[in-house]
């Protein structure tokens, strides 16, 4: 799973789903360097209509969302794909077709679910040096207490960028 967060938890500004108002390059930087070094992004519906992705024939993205049939004209089966089922449900299938490196990029929803489904090894988050008074958190209230242990800190730049590396418990 990998996020950007302020350095209160929020993944937005308030209402604003633009992370590039407030993120650095270097997030930028590092985040389509992970993308790359993954075979099948996932992504909510809500993070979809944010970022709109192009499909790539290298990497599967699957876009969950309640209503998959409104997406039929956007979708390109192998390179995105539109579906709704459980988080493992969703895994246990692409497992089956051969993926093995599964990137959550979700919002708050999604990340719950899948880390109270055990579905997360990794969470790697880029704090940048911004407080939000309003803002999405990065799990949902409903989430359960999870514990990770830390992997690495990294400062991506002078303004205290950070990037931080967490294996999830189990």
């Amino acid at each position: 799973m990998i996020d950007v967060i302020s350095i209160n938890g929020k993944i937005t500004q308030g209402d604003s789903p633009n992370v590039h108002e407030w993120t650095s390059p270097e997030d930028t930087a590092q985040f389509k360097q992970i993308i790359a070094e993954h075979d099948v992004i996932v992504m909510g519906r809500k993070t979809y209509d944010a970022v709109r992705p192009q499909p790539t024939v290298d990497t599967l993205r699957v876009v969950l969302t309640r209503y998959p049939e409104q997406f039929a004209s956007e979708s390109s089966p192998g390179a995105l794909e539109f579906m709704n089922t459980t988080p493992t449900d969703l895994v246990n299938r692409l497992t089956s077709d051969g993926h093995t490196n599964l990137l959550l990029v979700g919002g708050s929803e999604i990340n719950s679910a899948f880390l109270e489904h055990g579905l997360v090894d990794e969470l790697i988050l880029t704090v940048e040096p911004w407080l939000f008074g309003s803002g999405i958190n990065l799990l949902s209230e409903s989430s359960q207490g999870i514990a990770c242990k830390l992997l690495s800190v990294s400062q991506l730049n002078e303004h205290g960028t950070l990037l931080l590396r967490y294996s999830v418990v189990k």
